[in-house]
């Protein structure tokens, strides 16, 4: 058929693609054609493989999602599955809104990223679903709570938590959630499935934001629920998340995919450079305390070395003087950079009682080791010695 001057330039060209690319192709577009109604019926209907539409699944997203998914179960007799969402926060979102139902209980820490908590408390409380907060080093009273509350159907942690690095024994929490039929999510972001596989330990779903580590450079942001429940991955998590529209974009998978070729070269220098820091700021006059599960002197040690195989990028010092002096150091940092995130190859620095968990009661900040003077650093890839003067100068204004 001879198309006519206008109708050539509304129409696609022909995809001229006659051997495989070397990196993975950015498939910007909103919907997929079917070779005729039959194709188009048989892929609706999941007779038949294929695509349909870009919040439905993408061949860019869902290659990515593969990877990761491979990532996650590495080393296990059976894969995981994976879902890339728009954020981390959708991630959380999607996973909770999957999962729970009208009147039902979340089990959880106070010490959670403060969004997290924001989330649970005044979003999904509108709609019937609570959290009751707890320690989870509490191994005996957490199944005490259990016990006494059949509403609760999930168990949401953190470990190591954000920001104090406090960990928890997952392997424990997950044999409670298999024993009371609760189902056990963590957000893994911190370590990243190199650092920790907590599917290995049994837990049922692994959040993370993509945003951080993963992608590593602090241009996208996005999300990721991974398990080994097929089942509900696809008839639960994936319908919500198609059907809220938390979908991933294929830009921002593409760029998980090429932050994910260097994850292991830098997750290895954030690692080397966090014990290195962690190091000469427990033992600096003007600092009160450092948490870094890498330091013998982290009450959760242990327990992190069994779970983790390195220790990671992050790490958190009490300056002392409280909330001003807290105020202080970040105005007078030099290298590091202020901005509330954290994985990116810079190192990037925080005030959570000014910042990230602002909105959290001090009593309940107070509580679980979140002070006013607490710092948070996501100790980037640099050359350790000028990490260790920007600190060493910007803690003698302090």
């Amino acid at each position: 058929m001879s198309l006519s001057f206008e109708s050539i330039c509304v129409h696609e060209p022909k995809d001229t693609k006659s051997n495989k690319p070397h990196i993975l192709p950015i498939y910007a577009s909103s919907s997929f054609e079917f070779e005729n109604i039959n194709e188009g019926i048989d892929i609706f209907t999941n007779k038949k493989d294929g695509f349909v539409y870009s919040r439905y699944s993408n061949p860019t997203v869902e290659s990515v999602a593969i990877k990761l998914a491979k990532l996650e179960s590495f080393g296990m007799n059976t894969e995981a599955t994976a879902i890339l969402t728009s954020s981390g926060m959708s991630a959380i979102s999607t996973l909770i809104a999957g999962c729970m139902n009208y009147g039902e209980k979340i089990l959880t820490q106070a010490n959670l990223y403060g969004g997290t908590t924001e989330l649970i408390k005044k979003v999904f409380s509108r709609f019937g679903v609570e959290a009751i907060f707890t320690d989870f080093q509490k191994y005996d009273n957490i199944e005490s709570i259990i016990k006494k509350d059949s509403t609760i159907k999930m168990i949401f942690l953190e470990s190591p938590a954000n920001p104090t690095l406090a960990c928890v024994d997952l392997e424990i929490l997950a044999g409670l959630g298999k024993k009371y039929g609760i189902i056990t999510a963590i957000d893994n972001t911190f370590c990243t499935p190199y650092i920790q596989q907590p599917l290995k330990w049994g837990i049922d779903f692994v959040i993370h934001s993509t945003t951080k580590y993963l992608n590593g450079h602090g241009n996208s942001i996005s999300g990721a629920i991974i398990s080994l429940d097929k089942e509900m991955m696809k008839e639960k998590i994936w319908t919500t998340m198609k059907l809220l529209g938390t979908n991933c974009n294929p830009f921002d998978a593409w760029l998980i995919n090429n932050g994910l070729k260097t994850l292991v070269l830098r997750m290895n220098k954030h690692s080397e450079n966090a014990l290195a820091l962690a190091s000469f700021l427990e033992k600096h006059p003007k600092v009160a305390h450092t948490n870094y599960t890498g330091l013998v002197s982290h009450p959760d040690h242990k327990v992190a070395t069994k779970q983790m195989k390195i220790h990671g990028g992050m790490m958190s010092f009490e300056v002392k003087g409280g909330i001003e002096a807290g105020k202080i150091l970040m105005d007078n940092i030099k290298m590091c950079t202020l901005a509330p995130t954290l994985g990116d190859v810079d190192t990037l620095i925080l005030h959570p009682a000014s910042m990230s968990h602002m909105n959290i009661p001090r009593e309940i900040r107070m509580e679980n080791g979140i002070t006013d003077g607490l710092i948070r650093i996501s100790v980037g890839i640099e050359e350790i010695e000028d990490l260790k003067q920007d600190l060493d100068q910007a803690l003698s204004f302090c």
